[in-house]
């Protein structure tokens, strides 16, 4: 998990935690992204959120390798490492080049929200998924008597992150962090899951060589970063290991303990989708702006709820803006993005979860003639609001939610439809 694809990740590759993939919240290229698979007897597997991609130069360590490493040891002694371990941990350790590329690769393209979830609910993982259901369905019995969390659910992540466990990552964790502490953009997010990397090691919950991850350090069936790991993976199959690379019920547990704690509502709907009125006010599909369902019903807004209680609230999400799809999303869709920061994640997650249930795929109408923002596109977005007196921070080429504002805002001041989601179009106008 990370929330870039990374919270028990890192999403935008994994923040939240779970993954180190930092996958911003409001674009749809989550860590665990997966193409549309045709109907052949082979496995998906993750792909690149986009087709092209920029490297960006960045200043050379001011310390050598061995010299940080010998400074990170010290700290590692002191929270208690095993000097015997450290030591055998990192003989031989030396950064990792492949891993610095994937860390200053910047995305220039982004799938749009309707191929990314087309490709992350294809009939292939639906059926594989609902074997897998029927297959761990004792399991599965267990884990939601004891945590709360729907099955669907469960399985729906485990084949967002690694298609059901197939595709874990390869690559050390511990040389992979290594480099990222080194030389990597967040050298002490790194540290730290560095840190909690040598603490599951410690442990004896896996060894040395079976520490293996992404490039960004995410590791198992659930793709938890090491912090992830250490406050919320169990020993489910009471093997006396917490073992989420080898044993489903260790990592399908783990995530669901990790939704518990993230503050998931057991028998509550993550969300439904809903019509929305003619001349509907679209600033209100704003994540600061919550009512509970009774409230949304009052000003037009129809749906088909399973579960969803006229006191339950939750905000209104456009995923592609006023001429796609509506989204009512309640507490569970909020814990999904603890997990992966990225409510395209989100949306894909409840969204296979219910295909897994035996739901209809959504029929929904998306705005395929619109094609999204590249990267350098949304840098200059974002610097020609702030050009006209918008505040949004930093133009860093992600949406966040100080972006939308403004764009909700310039939409406002042209009389478009205020649903604060950037096109080309609106780009032209700021120019």
């Amino acid at each position: 998990m990370f929330q870039l694809s990374a919270n028990g990740r890192l999403s935008c590759l994994l923040a939240g935690a779970a993954i180190f993939l930092g996958a911003c919240a409001e674009t749809p290229n989550p860590a665990p992204q997966l193409t549309s698979a045709k109907l052949v007897a082979q496995p998906q597997q993750a792909e690149p959120s986009a087709p092209v991609a920029k490297e960006e130069a960045e200043p050379a360590p001011a310390l050598s390798f061995d010299d940080w490493r010998d400074r990170f040891r010290l700290k590692a002694l002191a929270s208690g490492i095993p000097e015997n371990l450290f030591d055998q941990v990192f003989a031989g350790v030396t950064p990792d080049m492949s891993v610095v590329t994937a860390d200053r690769a910047q995305p220039e393209f982004s799938r749009p929200v309707w191929e990314y979830l087309d490709g992350a609910i294809s009939p292939v993982r639906v059926r594989k998924g609902q074997a897998l259901l029927a297959q761990h369905a004792a399991t599965l019995d267990a884990i939601e008597e004891r945590y709360g969390v729907d099955r669907e659910t469960l399985v729906a992540i485990w084949g967002m992150e690694s298609s059901f466990g197939q595709f874990m990552g390869e690559q050390s964790v511990i040389r992979s962090l290594a480099t990222l502490a080194y030389e990597g953009r967040r050298p002490q997010f790194a540290e730290d899951q560095l840190l909690a990397a040598l603490q599951i090691l410690q442990s004896g919950d896996i060894t040395s060589t079976g520490l293996r991850g992404s490039w960004a350090g995410a590791m198992g069936q659930t793709q938890f970063i090491p912090t992830t790991y250490l406050t919320h993976a169990v020993d489910f199959d009471g093997d006396g290991r917490r073992d989420i690379w080898n044993s489903s019920a260790d990592a399908l547990a783990s995530a669901a303990h990790y939704l518990q704690a993230s503050g998931w509502q057991k028998g509550q709907a993550w969300g439904i989708p809903v019509a929305l009125p003619s001349g509907f006010d679209y600033a209100l599909a704003d994540t600061e702006i919550r009512k509970t369902y009774a409230q949304w019903q009052a000003l037009g807004v129809k749906g088909t709820p399973p579960s969803v209680a006229p006191d339950d609230t939750g905000y209104l999400l456009l995923p592609a803006g006023h001429r796609g799809p509506a989204f009512l999303v309640f507490r569970n869709f909020g814990a999904i993005l603890k997990y992966n920061n990225s409510s395209s994640y989100a949306l894909a997650v409840g969204l296979l979860g219910q295909r897994l249930n035996g739901a209809a795929p959504l029929q929904a109408t998306w705005p395929k003639d619109e094609r999204p923002l590249g990267r350098s596109e949304r840098i200059e977005l974002q610097e020609s609001l702030a050009a006209k007196g918008y505040e949004l921070g930093a133009a860093d080429g992600i949406i966040g939610a100080n972006t939308r504002r403004a764009v909700r805002a310039f939409q406002q001041s042209l009389g478009l439809p205020a649903d604060g989601y950037p096109t080309p179009a609106l780009l032209q106008r700021l120019r």
